[in-house]
Formats: structure tokens, C-alpha cells, sequence
């Protein structure tokens, strides 16, 4: 995969000053002269200030990768690209996804939507890696949302969050004034049947009051989307599930193992989830 395309670039804006960033030589440069190296693989940390790295480590990035490449989230994946391909009908701009991953859900809106281009955002480098390989028409950067998303205002057609952290002045900031925030996020039915075995997170009941509440004002809820659907998961691809998401800081990897290992194989396990749209109020 070459280096990151030069429209990509033209999306991003500088972390410590907001000036426009353009390729130069082996580096992101903006006219103040800031400068972020290009990685080999193509993408750039966009990191600003004393920003420790952080995010996802390789392993759960590897594990993730893995899960969804066996299709057990398609039903989610289809529901989040026939959402993002009709949010970006008639408005300019580019599709931006916050908390990427290895870029799999952004790739497959891109193939939908051939005349754009994406941007994959993650806290996590092992993620951006892999993203930034993911399409020949997609770039991507490390970035800890929370201090900004890296990207010119008004940029974006669609911003794509799935399971991922809102910043939502920052999306309102970044997204065209017609654009569309699509938001996936569990619902409590979600994995129901691993959460005691296993001792997973459970989901919050009060979540999508959360979600709004985190958001902000200056949304208005366009249409929202019930995704339910059954996996028929082997032990090895629960155990990817739980080691790419947050309870796998839960248990030790043997008690998690022997918690595993008492469950039928293969399992039958629910996923739920919502998909919301908002545009700017």
C-alpha cells in the first residue's frame, strides 16, 4: 500500500496550531511548520503535546481484526455502510470514522461510496496500521479525540462512531453543516449470554440517554435502527471477542480460559445493537 494520499492529507488539520497539513517529503507539515512523521505503513500520529500513547495494544487490535473477519458483526457492519451510504447523498465531503480500529467497517463504506475518500481516527498506532492498508482510497491517524479530532472543519460528509468515544463538539466541528454522526452502540441484550459466564461488562440500560447526554446540544436525532441477530460463536472466536473489548482487563488469561471452556462449543450468542443517525441542529 503507497503512502498516504495527498486529498487524505487535505483533510487534516495541524493538532497544535489547526492550520491545514500537506505532505512534504516523509512528513505532514503545516505552514507554521509543525511536523508529524509519516510511518512507513502510511499513517501518522497526530498526538499533540505530552499525549502518552495509548489505546488498543497489538493483541487486542490482532483479536478484533480476527472477530470480524470471521463475519460474526456483518449484520452491524451491513446496517452501519446502508446507513452511511444514505447520510451521504447530496452533501460534500469526505467519511470519517472515530475509534477505527483496523479500519474493516470504514473499507467497506468506501466501497460503497467509490468517489470519496475516508480518514480512519484511533487512539491506537497497532490500529492505524493496520487502517491505513485497509482501502487504497482511505488514510489514517493516531489522535486522542478527547483533545480534538485532527481534521479541517466541515470536512466530513459522515462521521462513523462505532462503540467508540463522542466528542461532540469536536464531530459537530468536523462534520459538514448537512452532514450526518452515525452512532452504533449495545444495546443490554447485546452478548447477554456471555456476560455472567464470563464476567463481562454489562451494558448500561440508561446508554442511549447517555450517548445524547455526552453528545450535547445542537443535534437533532434523524432515525435510529434496531440491528438483533444470533452468532454461532467457537470458543476461539469468543475468546477474540472478549480479548478486543474492555473486560479483557477483567480476568487473568487462565480463568478466563477455564471460564471458556465450560460454555457449549460452539455457543449461541445475541447481538444488539442501535444505529442512530444526527445531523447538526
Amino acid at each position: 500500500m503507497p503512502a498516504m494520499r495527498p486529498d487524505v492529507a487535505a483533510l487534516l488539520a495541524c493538532p497544535l496550531c489547526d492550520e491545514a497539513l500537506a505532505i512534504a517529503g516523509r512528513a505532514l507539515r503545516c505552514p507554521a511548520g509543525h511536523a508529524f512523521d509519516l510511518a512507513r505503513q502510511g499513517y501518522a500520529s497526530l498526538l499533540a503535546g505530552d499525549a502518552p500513547p495509548g489505546g488498543d495494544a497489538s493483541a487486542m487490535v490482532a483479536a478484533r481484526a480476527a472477530f470480524l473477519a470471521a463475519g460474526h458483526y456483518a449484520p452491524l457492519a451491513e446496517a452501519v455502510t446502508e446507513a452511511a451510504v444514505a447520510a451521504a447523498e447530496g452533501v460534500a465531503g469526505a467519511v470519517v470514522e472515530v475509534g477505527a480500529g483496523p479500519g474493516g467497517q470504514l473499507a467497506m463504506v468506501l466501497d460503497r461510496l467509490p468517489e470519496r475518500i475516508g480518514l480512519a481516527v484511533d487512539r491506537s498506532a497497532a490500529a492505524c496500521r493496520r487502517a491505513a492498508r485497509a482501502h487504497p482510497r482511505m488514510g489514517a491517524v493516531v489522535a486522542d479525540v478527547w483533545r480534538g479530532i485532527p481534521v479541517r472543519e466541515g470536512a466530513a460528509a459522515v462521521m462513523i462512531d462505532v462503540f467508540a468515544p463522542r466528542n461532540g463538539p469536536e464531530m459537530r466541528r468536523v462534520l459538514h453543516p448537512d452532514g450526518a454522526l452515525l452512532v452504533a452502540f449495545p444495546t443490554p441484550r447485546h452478548l447477554a449470554e456471555l456476560v455472567r459466564p464470563l464476567g463481562l461488562l454489562e451494558v448500561d440500560r440508561r446508554k442511549e440517554e447517555r450517548i445524547a447526554a455526552a453528545l450535547g446540544p445542537g443535534w437533532r436525532r434523524e432515525s435510529a435502527v434496531a440491528v438483533e441477530w444470533t452468532m454461532t460463536l467457537p470458543h476461539g472466536d469468543v475468546g477474540r471477542l472478549v480479548a478486543m473489548g474492555p473486560s479483557a482487563w477483567r480476568a487473568a488469561p487462565k480463568e478466563l480460559a477455564d471460564r471458556i471452556a465450560g460454555l457449549p462449543d460452539p455457543v449461541r450468542v445475541t447481538g444488539s445493537v442501535r444505529v442512530a443517525t444526527g445531523r447538526p441542529a
